[in-house]
């Protein structure tokens, strides 16, 4: 098996396209198309199901990308270790990161890296928490940015601890709990309308962790995917939200609001990297920067 036929694979994958796939790879559709029959014919078995309009994967297809990304990846990590040894850093640094995430000024952190190590190609993929794990996991990201809510410790994954903070509740002026200006409890906030995000994302998690160690059930009516879709429903008094306490520097006309009963430090932002073997020199160095940041 050649790596090239394995590039020449997961680029179809990810394209769902010969002709798209070739152009990228700057190879000609035939000679791709002659790459990935040389793998099937290697493994006795079809990788693509074809149409005219697009190709999709088989179970065996599936089964075979998970490995093919994560050998490309290591490939790639060993590449990338030999030029650290001789003394530059350079090849591609994939990181993953959440909205807003607390402690880490993603890109002046990119910035300092980029002015340290120039040769390095910076790519960058906004998502949940939970796919930001299977990216990493997998070997399509070399490291990421998120919130630990469920993520642990596993063979392919390291969940390096950040920065915590309690959660918020953020409210119109006008609102009930405004006019308390009180502390709450999960209790108290159990019949209120919420905006929240998706359930992948790192703050909702940690929401709805807060809410079932209270033993108190809560329904998400308006479901957003951005945090300015968020403060703006809040702001329009179409219902509260719990969120880390620095989003509440995003919208100071809000009213902000501490939750009772919860950890001082329930939300926590994490770096997730691959085990220490396989965690590329650019990661490395990116983690050292950050490290050197927070002296």
């Amino acid at each position: 098996m050649e790596l090239r036929h394995l590039q020449h694979f997961v680029a179809v994958a990810e394209d769902q396209h010969f002709t798209r796939a070739a152009e990228r790879l700057l190879v000609s559709q035939s000679g791709l198309s002659a790459s990935i029959r040389a793998l099937e014919r290697e493994l006795q078995t079809p990788l693509f199901v074809r149409t005219t309009r697009r190709v999709t994967l088989t179970p065996a297809g599936r089964a075979l990308l998970c490995e093919a990304e994560r050998i490309l990846a290591q490939v790639r990590a060993a590449h990338e270790a030999v030029a650290a040894v001789q003394g530059v850093l350079r090849g591609m640094l994939a990181l993953g990161s959440e909205q807003c995430i607390a402690g880490v000024h993603v890109a002046g952190l990119l910035a300092a890296f980029r002015r340290e190590h120039p040769d390095v190609e910076i790519c960058l993929r906004q998502a949940g928490s939970g796919a930001l794990a299977e990216e990493v996991a997998a070997g399509r990201l070399d490291m990421a940015f998120a919130v630990r809510a469920a993520q642990e410790d596993t063979e392919q994954l390291r969940v390096v601890p950040l920065y915590g903070e309690p959660m918020t509740v953020l409210c119109h002026p006008s609102h009930r709990l405004a006019a308390a200006g009180a502390a709450v409890t999960p209790e108290e906030l159990g019949g209120e309308v919420f905006v929240d995000f998706h359930p992948d994302w790192g703050p909702r998690r940690t929401t709805d962790a807060v809410f079932a160690a209270a033993g108190v059930r809560r329904s998400v009516a308006l479901e957003v995917n951005d945090v300015h879709s968020l403060l703006d429903l809040v702001d329009e008094n179409l219902g509260v939200a719990v969120v880390p306490r620095h989003f509440r520097h995003k919208r100071p006309t809000l009213t902000a609001l501490p939750v009772k009963d919860t950890d001082e430090t329930v939300y926590e932002t994490v770096a997730l990297l691959p085990p220490a073997q396989a965690t590329s020199p650019a990661a490395r160095a990116l983690m050292a920067l950050l490290q050197t940041e927070g002296e």
